[in-house]
């Protein structure tokens, strides 16, 4: 029987997962958090693995699979790097799933990385909304605390990071997406925000709501770019996947 191995984030993962869920091959999606797996849910003849994986920790999980599917988010550079490396040095075959890009708006500012984000901002006056994830959020130590409205996954990890940021707690903004126009407007007015720093993650991440809503209020965006990379989109990602079955 085939072995495929997904390595995924919460969204495309999960649908290539649910598109090949039934069909007669092994298959294993393998997310970082337990959140994901949450996401994930319980597909029939599906694996479900939860917990970061280093270089060595991939190669093992590698051996004997047929297929390797990188469906990681697109911001997560190191975490395509590590797979890419695992799969040369099993020699399984890699596919990079891509997700759409978007649009971006004329007045969008665009910059490189979280920090690039933090510079363009210093000395530009305002509430700032930060939809960017947790992680990056040590990026912004050069802005003042007050003005910083970081929204995250409600994970106590999340948190965490938050209070080492030094994060005031009344402006954690703890809440699960998907995120419509009008509650991205609700919270834009509530927390009097003049700036929202967000990531390209298309429509899985809301990006489209995140544009309407900073139109509607006149609040600016900075864009945080996506990695250049190459790959497939899912139709042919699970059209490959769907002829190894009979390979």
């Amino acid at each position: 029987m085939k072995h495929i191995v997904i390595f995924g984030g919460t969204t495309e993962g999960r649908e290539l997962a649910e598109a090949l869920a039934g069909k007669p091959l092994s298959l294993t999606v393998c997310v970082a958090t337990e959140y994901g797996k949450e996401e994930q849910g319980e597909l029939p003849g599906v694996q479900v693995r939860s917990g970061r994986l280093d270089a060595t920790g991939m190669e093992k999980l590698l051996k004997g699979a047929s297929l390797c599917v990188d469906a990681t988010h697109p911001y997560a550079k190191e975490a395509s790097k590590n797979i890419r490396s695992a799969c040369g040095s099993t020699g399984v075959p890699y596919r990079r799933l891509l997700r759409k890009a978007s649009p971006l708006p004329e007045s969008a500012v665009t910059v490189e990385t979280a920090k690039a984000a933090a510079e363009y901002l210093a000395d530009k006056p305002g509430n700032v909304l930060l939809t960017t994830g947790s992680k990056e959020l040590a990026s912004y130590e050069s802005l003042e605390r007050q003005r910083l409205f970081p929204r995250v996954l409600p994970l106590m990890d999340s948190l965490r990071l938050c209070e080492a940021a030094g994060i005031p707690h009344k402006n954690i903004l703890a809440l699960q997406g998907p995120f419509s126009r009008e509650l991205n407007e609700a919270i834009i007015r509530q927390y009097n925000i003049s700036w929202l720093v967000t990531k390209d993650g298309g429509a899985a991440g809301g990006f489209a709501e995140k544009v309407e809503a900073a139109e509607h209020t006149g609040v600016r965006l900075v864009v945080i770019a996506r990695p250049r990379e190459t790959g497939q989109d899912f139709e042919t990602v699970l059209r490959e996947c769907e002829d190894f079955l009979w390979k």
